[in-house]
């Protein structure tokens, strides 16, 4: 049972064609990170039945979860809006940890396994934790926007209340 998994970590370059990289989200390490996470889950998945059908689904529905959260929460045009989706993504890597748990602990999966799967969401959580208290997204380059020059890139905002500031003097504008 232990280490048959063992081996697939980053092999990104399989799942998303590194030629491609269309959508901004697609350029973002954490996501690629999350694509090949689910990959483990599902592995993991094919060998879960019977008693333990409930975790199996909570495990696919918690590890696909992540990699869409990170999109849509890059997609979205407020601070605030990112955030709050880089924050249930990472809630859903630490439900995805706490799944692993049931299942060690009902014998479904060995304490190797456990811990390969929680090093791989480990990554995946560190960098949700440090964007979503960032407010963070990879963006395009954009045109100049209004009458003072300034483009999107080019105003910072307040994490916590989605104002935009000066960035010359962080006052609100």
């Amino acid at each position: 049972m232990s280490g048959f998994i063992f081996g697939i970590g980053i092999a990104i370059d399989i799942a998303i064609d590194k030629q491609y990289m269309g959508f901004s989200h697609e350029k973002l390490d954490v996501y690629r990170v999350a694509i090949d996470d689910v990959r483990w889950a599902y592995l993991l998945g094919e060998r879960l039945s019977g008693a333990h059908r409930h975790a199996k689904d909570q495990l696919l529905r918690a590890s696909q979860s992540i990699p869409l959260n990170i999109a849509e929460g890059n997609g979205k045009a407020s601070a605030g809006d990112r955030r709050r989706f880089f924050e249930i993504a990472r809630g859903s890597a630490l439900e995805w940890a706490a799944t692993q748990d049931a299942l060690e602990v009902c014998q479904a999966i060995s304490p190797e396994e456990n811990r390969e799967g929680k090093n791989l969401l480990d990554r995946v959580v560190a960098m949700l934790t440090k964007m979503g208290g960032q407010g963070y997204s990879a963006q395009e380059e954009s045109e100049v926007y209004g009458a003072d020059g300034l483009r999107s890139g080019d105003a910072e905002y307040d994490a916590d209340s989605d104002a935009q500031t000066d960035p010359s003097c962080n006052r609100p504008r």
